[in-house]
């Protein structure tokens, strides 16, 4: 009996491409093989358990199997598996304990946004002019006044992030102004106080991942930097810079190496510096050390430390291409300054204003990809909407009483930022399953779940669970840090009750696949299930 338990439960793994991975042979010689983590050994199934008419005891069982497996022991699991029509509890597991929920935190930022904002919101950014015009020349500066669009982007404006500007350019010449004396300056503080999130990790500001957010956001803050080895060695390498040809400030001081490394005299081989491109100190100009072989070239993605500014220069830079000259190097105005004028100063004058893209274009961009620095914009503008304060304080609020009303208080969410990229996030898996419950029934549903990445087809999962009965049915969003591994969502069993499950796993020491296998084992099986009515 208990091999025929043992060959369903391997049968289910196999089946269902979660089967442990065979080991290599070791190489022959003396090489050491590298270090493999321990497969998971799941425990025996009683053989009460086949053929059982329901999935129910199944998922129990492989629960039971994971949590008591030796790799996972100094893991932490919070699972909640519910059918929600019946208000059945499939299987829950320390569902009340909180977990670092890693980007499983965009779940509930998303649905803040979409009841704090409605889906048929955009994005305004005025674009304002504050000065008098002589003929074609404009004497003053262009202001433009963020309130966070974050739809500006390559990735959102059909791989061009500056088409956003065509209208400024248009209404420039419908005006017939080809120059402008000032500057391009921003204008207004909508998002005041800090441009990272709370508690970030420092060391992670270069990365694209972690790019500061402000209410003039350029690009979802991602600069690309193009490194070519010079024509002979010795020379420095060549660097461009895209989406903006002028910024930040450059200083190259990585040189050109020959292809061959060169022998020392000792008969070792030397070992030479590799490429590095850094921000300085201060974060504001990026450093280009080290050497590049001949004939090399690669691209590097750094994070822009300063998103206003990125924003003025991709904006001056679409004038210059649109032969509009901005005499005035950039300069940034003292932020702060309130939008209106002193007594005795002109009217500013309202050129254009650029629109966004729509909320359900930016909330899948945000969702499907995991997309961090969209979801600290949703966080920060359902804050100022709310309460005309896009400050972190001011989303954190917000966030809360909006979670509240779903029923979920400080003792199930610490809500710290909207990317889920702080370790000070902690979410409980019930609190997870409320939030998924609240857009089940609300009337935006659709664009909620349609949003999430689906299992084997886009997004962060598009990758897992091919070949199951997950496939093209699971919509769930996953978050990933350091000992962090989350999976929850949507999916629709074989005999069609859609069924809410939240996975989380903190603390573990083994490869994160690990962790991702025993995630998609669980939803392939809730997938594949028939979940009958308790007696």
């Amino acid at each position: 009996m208990k091999r025929s338990a043992t060959l369903l439960f391997a049968g289910l793994l196999t089946a269902w491409g979660c089967a442990p991975r065979q080991q290599a042979a070791p190489p022959v010689g003396p090489h050491r093989p590298e270090p493999v983590a321990p497969e998971m050994i799941p425990v025996v199934m009683p053989m009460a358990t086949i053929g059982m008419p329901g999935t129910r005891d199944t998922l129990q069982y492989l629960v039971d199997s994971v949590l008591a497996a030796p790799m996972w022991r100094n893991a932490r699991w919070g699972i909640l598996l519910v059918d929600p029509a019946r208000g059945d509890t499939i299987l829950s597991h320390d569902a009340d304990r909180l977990f670092m929920p890693a980007s499983n935190q965009k779940l509930l930022t998303g649905a803040i946004a979409l009841q704090r904002l409605g889906p048929d919101f955009r994005w305004h950014t005025p674009v304002l002019l504050d000065g008098t015009r002589r003929g074609s020349t404009f004497h003053g500066d262009l202001l433009v006044q963020g309130s966070g669009d974050p739809s500006i982007s390559d990735a959102l404006r059909g791989g061009h992030a500056a088409s956003a500007f065509d209208g400024v350019i248009d209404a420039l010449r419908a005006r017939g102004i080809t120059r402008i004396t000032g500057r391009v300056l921003p204008w207004g503080d909508a998002m005041p106080g800090s441009t990272t999130g709370y508690g970030w990790a420092w060391d992670d500001f270069d990365a694209s991942y972690s790019a500061a957010v402000d209410e003039l956001m350029y690009n979802e803050g991602e600069l690309y930097l193009y490194v070519k080895a010079g024509s002979k060695v010795g020379r420095k390498v060549t660097v461009t810079r895209a989406p903006t040809d002028r910024y930040p400030p450059l200083r190259i001081e990585a040189v050109t190496r020959d292809s061959a490394i060169t022998a020392l005299a000792t008969g070792n081989a030397a070992r030479p510096e590799p490429l590095s491109v850094a921000y300085d100190s201060i974060g504001h100009t990026v450093l280009v050390s080290g050497t590049m072989r001949l004939g090399d070239s690669t691209r590097v993605t750094i994070a822009y430390r300063h998103p206003g500014d990125a924003f003025v220069s991709a904006l001056e830079g679409a004038l210059r291409a649109g032969r509009i000259s901005v005499q005035s190097a950039v300069v940034r105005r003292p932020r702060g300054r309130p939008l209106g004028n002193p007594p005795g100063h002109p009217a500013l004058d309202t050129l254009t204003v650029i629109e966004s893209v729509p909320f359900a274009d930016v909330l899948r961009r945000m969702q499907k990809p995991s997309q961090n620095q969209i979801a600290e914009l949703l966080f920060r503008t359902s804050g100022y909407v709310t309460s005309g304060d896009g400050s972190l304080d001011s989303a954190r609020a917000v966030g809360a009483r909006t979670l509240a009303g779903w029923g979920i208080t400080a003792q199930d969410a610490a809500y710290r930022d909207g990317s889920g990229l702080s370790r000070h996030d902690y979410l409980t898996p019930r609190a997870v399953v409320r939030v998924l419950d609240a857009m089940h029934r609300s009337p935006w549903y659709d664009l909620f779940r349609n949003a999430l990445p689906l299992a084997g087809v886009d997004g962060t999962i598009g990758n897992r669970m091919k070949g199951t009965p997950a496939q093209g049915n699971a919509h769930a969003k996953t978050g990933t840090l350091d000992k962090a591994r989350s999976l929850s969502g949507y999916v629709t069993s074989s005999d069609g009750r859609l069924l809410f499950f939240s996975l989380l796993c903190n603390n573990f020491s083994v490869p994160t696949r690990e962790v991702e296998r025993v995630q998609d084992l669980l939803v392939s099986t809730m997938a594949g299930g028939t979940f009958p009515a308790m007696q």
